[in-house]
């Protein structure tokens, strides 16, 4: 049974350049300053970002891996804080994902508080997820 203050199994990401380029032509966001290392550093960037959205994607992996229902998800929410440095290099950038059950209600569904982290700092503000619990 979950309860408030559940902490959810904590989630690992590293991404790559290779990462961004499928993301890139998934998601259709070809912004250069997700591949293009002297144009990101021009706009005052430290090196090549990850996309905002794949970054909030891998948090919503966090909470899909421990549900197993992707369909679960009824709210999900986050505000990006600080961009994920992706260098051009075997090791790429470590995202670091953990979440805790913050509150169970009583419709059978609960409130997750995620936190994402990047070179030890966050990355994503006020990342909650409102989900269906199973039943059972």
């Amino acid at each position: 049974m979950t309860a408030a203050g559940d902490e959810l199994p904590p989630l690992e990401v590293r991404l790559h350049r290779a990462d961004l380029v499928r993301y890139a032509g998934a998601s259709l966001d070809f912004n250069p300053i997700h591949w293009n290392e002297k144009l990101a550093t021009e706009v005052g960037l430290p090196n090549v970002i990850a996309h905002g959205m794949l970054t909030m994607a891998l948090a919503g992996r966090l909470v899909t891996n421990w549900l197993g229902d992707a369909g679960a998800f009824v709210e999900y929410g986050a505000r990006f804080v600080r961009p994920v440095v992706v260098p051009n290099d075997a090791d790429g950038a470590l995202v670091e994902l953990t979440g805790k059950v913050k509150e169970v209600r009583d419709d059978g569904t609960a409130r997750v508080d995620i936190t994402a982290k990047f070179d030890g700092k966050a990355v994503l503000g006020k990342a909650t997820a409102v989900v269906r619990l199973p039943k059972g």
